[in-house]
């Protein structure tokens, strides 16, 4: 199994931009959705964990497994657990999981086959092969399990395909989309002012009847879609349109599937 992503470059960045609490957004709307949408879960498997940002907004009862191929961030997860029922592993998403579980001396772990809850957060959209992601949720999940995903909405946020337009004549701010059906494979640039030194991640843009593709073939079907908006405010001369357009435009789309059948691509 590969241990390389461009997420282990990054690492040192990512800790100190997110701390604890995760970045603005994740604190402030991502978070306090997601403990909603999970309230009833005992066992939650996060993939892509990053540094475990999910874990501590859990109660510490719940059973969390957090995977994550950057061993940095993995390293700082375990720094921060405080739950004795909390546990996180290197992992690659991607590629079948059992013997990631089966890997650690976590008795718990393998007694414990199948999950209440999946989640992959702010992480689908930057791992090329999203749908064996699907797959192993779905492998990983009790029947009638729920999947939860939250992504940069892939209808308006596009990297270097969609940006913010102001119309001077009728005092709108706009969201411009140029391209949203075709796949995309975009390099992001991490700290823009370093230029050519800078490290760079991948991000891949799918339309949504993508996602609902992977999750037909994975078993799952859609039970609800949630949109959710930024919280902040502008002040200033334009500030009334900024605020309209910030409530009318999301920035993330929250995609709550639940498992019925087994995978049927198991490839």
């Amino acid at each position: 199994m590969s241990q390389k992503t461009s997420w282990q470059s990054v690492h040192r960045w990512y800790n100190s931009m997110s701390g604890e609490k995760g970045h603005y957004f994740q604190e402030h709307v991502v978070l306090p959705k997601l403990k909603q949408l999970l309230h009833s879960s005992q066992s939650v498997v996060d993939l892509a964990c990053g540094n475990g940002v999910l874990a501590n907004a859990l109660p510490q009862d719940v059973t969390y497994l957090g995977i994550d191929i950057a061993k940095g961030l993995i390293q700082e997860a375990k720094k921060k657990n405080t739950s004795a029922r909390h546990y996180f592993l290197i992992g690659d998403i991607t590629t079948p999981l059992h013997e990631t579980l089966m890997r650690d001396n976590v008795p718990e772990l393998k007694s414990l086959v199948q999950f209440d809850a999946a989640t992959c957060i702010l992480a689908l959209q930057n791992v090329k092969e999203g749908s064996r992601v699907v797959e192993n949720a779905s492998r990983l999940l009790k029947e009638k399990g729920l999947f939860i995903i939250v992504l940069n909405h892939p209808s308006f946020r596009i990297p270097r395909q969609s940006g913010w337009g102001i119309d001077e004549q009728n005092k709108l701010h706009y969201r411009k989309v140029i391209k949203y059906m075709s796949p995309l494979e975009i390099p992001i640039d991490m700290h823009p002012g370093k230029k050519t030194r800078s490290p760079v991640t991948w991000s891949y843009h799918y339309p949504l009847s993508t996602y609902t593709q992977w999750l037909k073939q994975a078993g799952f079907v859609i039970t609800n879609l949630e949109e959710w908006t930024s919280d902040k405010e502008s002040t200033g001369k334009a500030a009334k349109m900024e605020n309209m357009s910030r409530s009318e435009i999301p920035l993330f789309l929250c995609i709550v599937a639940k498992k019925i059948e087994h995978p049927k691509n198991n490839s």
